[in-house]
């Protein structure tokens, strides 16, 4: 049955529309927030093809070490293996540009950044690759700020490329990356260290 011209203008109005409600519910994405362009991620692509999308990345980072960040509900049987995903490619999916904007997951990319054997010229070549020097910067600047002794913090700053400062607001402030306790081997005094995974048996897969 033909489709008379005013019926067939609804549906084009309607459709538009549609389109434009769907792109303002789609929430924004770390590039967004920081005010450049969302670009297309071979990194988080190859996650997606292992079932890891935002969520799932989170979760893995909690099985991988991050248990500061647990909410408790987390599968035991880890959703990849280092070989298939490794550490430094999960601390750069979580703080790229094109995931979608969420401080906690650049709060379990910040605890990633530092796992043991992380390689810092490696993943600073990641953080170019992904667009993510801004918030890559922003966590290694931290790192130094608070563990001025961890010679990881420098050589990953070194690595990297300059780049603006993050608008304000956006990334979570410096000290939402450590851990501060009032107790010391030599007694009462605080003790500054910086959120990173609980080391354990690597799961090579």
């Amino acid at each position: 049955m033909p489709v008379s011209r005013p019926t067939a203008a609804i549906v084009v109005y309607f459709e538009a529309i549609s389109g434009q409600v769907s792109a303002v519910m789609e929430p924004p994405t770390l590039a967004a927030k920081l005010g450049t362009t969302t670009h297309l991620s071979p990194l988080l692509r190859k996650a997606r093809r292992l079932g890891l999308g935002p969520r799932e990345l989170e979760i893995l980072a909690v099985q991988r070490g991050c248990r500061h960040y647990s909410n408790g509900t987390e599968p035991e049987q880890p959703l990849a293996s280092e070989r298939e995903f490794s550490n430094e490619e999960l601390a750069i999916a979580l703080l790229s540009t094109a995931l979608r904007y969420d401080p906690h997951s650049i709060r379990c990319g910040a605890a990633m950044l530092s796992a043991d054997g992380n390689d810092p010229r490696r993943l600073a070549r990641m953080a170019v690759m992904e667009r993510c020097v801004v918030p890559v910067r922003h966590v290694a600047e931290a790192g130094r700020r608070y563990e001025p002794e961890n010679r990881f913090w420098t050589e990953l700053l070194d690595s990297l490329p300059p780049a603006p400062s993050p608008n304000s607001g956006v990334l979570p402030h410096p000290t939402r990356f450590v851990a501060m306790t009032g107790f010391t081997r030599q007694g009462p005094g605080l003790v500054v260290e910086c959120q990173r995974r609980v080391s354990s048996k690597p799961n090579k897969g």
